[in-house]
């Protein structure tokens, strides 16, 4: 039946002198005049908004069971897994940097090659694509790993991160290094910047610090989607973590940590290349060679581990927003995680 005045029938239509749209909450009752002067109320339930993509990111220090945790909540909620260690992004730096068993599931693995550099600055460029395409497609995102800054930098949204490394700038700081010392490169930053706070014993924060004040490229200025972003952090007590730690080392072993370091020999990839500072590869080279025993090894590797662990959960008590979950039954993480969305 034709409406009088030749109205339109198009209920989604603006309202007009014969159809009145009444909205509440996400009900529109819609009241339409037939020719009998007699009104038909339809009751019509709206489409409600679907909620925001969410960004998850699971911390904490190393052996907490991050990645367990990680790969649950991305079951539970169809989300993408994003590695964010500052090691697992090498390829053939496997089980020292404990890699994910099943890394098909994972953005930011093994993009690498051992002798290249990779930042934070770096890191952002190559993740912010990923998270753009996740939250196009109404996809949330678990970010996981041990680098904090990595996580920080990208929850967060820093302003001022280095760009990927100017390798004509690193190549010509190198050479200055390798002609007058290390000593000519502090000189050169307390020249440029005399309030500069830099770890002089460190000679890989000395490098960039020169690479940053003699870098003219603007800063990156990090934007992500609008996720609803939540912070998660794996929290145990310490005595628990330092018997887990003591546990995983021989563990690495027995699945070929120390053939793993020696096929890297066989590649020729240096001592000095960047993944090779991940704990416990150094100390392989030196059992390998001789220079200590199986056990003064493993001894060296969980020393070194306990103490990153504990760098990692000091850095983890100034993260802003972060919500603790006690390490417990899985299922039961889970369903507290789940309160928060």
């Amino acid at each position: 039946m034709v409406p009088k005045n030749g109205a339109s029938s198009d209920i989604y239509g603006t309202e007009s002198a014969i159809c009145g749209v009444k909205r509440k909450l996400d009900t529109a009752i819609i009241e339409i005049p037939t020719w009998h002067s007699l009104c038909i109320v339809f009751v019509v339930k709206m489409a409600s908004s679907p909620p925001a993509p969410k960004i998850i990111a699971v911390m904490g220090p190393t052996c907490s069971g991050k990645s367990e945790f990680a790969e649950s909540l991305a079951d539970r909620l169809e989300a993408q897994l994003v590695n964010a260690d500052a090691f697992q992004v090498y390829k053939y730096f496997d089980i020292g940097t404990n890699k994910p068993d099943d890394r098909d599931r994972y953005e930011m693995l093994d993009i690498c090659e051992p002798d290249e550099q990779f930042s934070v600055g770096e890191f952002a460029q190559r993740v912010i694509p990923i998270l753009e395409r996740c939250f196009s497609r109404g996809q949330s995102v678990v970010l996981t790993g041990g680098t904090g800054l990595y996580i920080r930098a990208v929850m967060d949204e820093y302003a001022d991160l280095m760009p990927a490394p100017d390798e004509e700038l690193r190549a010509s700081i190198a050479e200055i290094e390798a002609e007058f010392g290390l000593g000519a490169l502090r000189e050169r930053i307390e020249a440029l910047d005399p309030q500069r706070k830099v770890d002089w014993e460190n000679p890989v924060r000395v490098r960039r610090a020169l690479e940053r004040l003699l870098d003219a490229r603007p800063a990156i200025k990090i934007r992500i989607p609008p996720f609803e972003k939540h912070k998660f952090g794996m929290d145990l007590e310490t005595e628990t973590l330092n018997s887990r730690i003591d546990e995983r080392t021989p563990l690495l072993f027995e699945k070929g940590w120390r053939t793993e370091v020696e096929e890297l020999m066989r590649k020729g990839i240096p001592a000095d290349a960047p993944p090779m500072r991940a704990i416990g590869y150094f100390e392989i080279t030196q059992l390998i060679s001789g220079t200590i025993s199986y056990e003064e090894c493993v001894l060296q590797i969980n020393r070194l581990t306990k103490q990153y662990a504990k760098r990692q959960r000091s850095w983890l008590r100034s993260e802003s927003d972060l919500r603790w979950i006690q390490v417990k039954d899985l299922s039961e993480m889970l369903s507290e995680a789940g309160t928060f969305f």
